[in-house]
């Protein structure tokens, strides 16, 4: 599996961080964007957004809270990102909202966020219906074909 990561000018420990503890596992893709004390968060998401798979790989973005990285993400289709900040909270979103994206504050303890990350690296995608029918609505309003009830 490629694991995509990027952050911005405030997660960049973070991210040296989990690219050096992931890279004994996956296969860590950076974003081609270099970070420099002025840089954007919303350049980051739409670039890994661009680069990556979302059909099969995953992405870990970082910023100063993890929200506005996570919006800008959500903004490209077919990425679904989640922001967490509990291992419960990557296993929901992976499980339940098939996010093939999380986004994560820069502000996190490396090992926290390490756990965070694998257990959202290593949880599958829920086969219950309702999970399905849910993800289903989401790509379809962003295929433009969604029907509202």
């Amino acid at each position: 599996m490629k694991v995509y990561i990027a952050c911005d000018h405030r997660g960049v420990d973070l991210k040296e961080f989990l690219k050096n503890q992931l890279k004994k596992d996956y296969e860590i893709i950076e974003s081609s964007i270099p970070n420099n004390p002025e840089d954007d968060y919303p350049d980051f998401a739409f670039n890994i957004g661009k680069l990556m798979d979302k059909n099969s790989d995953k992405a870990v973005l970082i910023c100063g809270t993890g929200i506005g990285i996570s919006i800008a993400a959500n903004k490209v289709k077919r990425l679904r990102c989640g922001r967490v900040l509990s291992a419960e909270d990557a296993k929901l979103a992976r499980s339940h909202n098939d996010c093939n994206a999380i986004a994560i504050p820069a502000s996190l303890p490396q090992e926290e966020a390490l756990a965070i990350v694998k257990v959202f690296l290593e949880t599958e995608k829920s086969d219950l219906e309702k999970h399905k029918r849910r993800v289903n609505k989401i790509i379809s309003y962003e295929e433009g074909t969604y029907n509202e009830l």
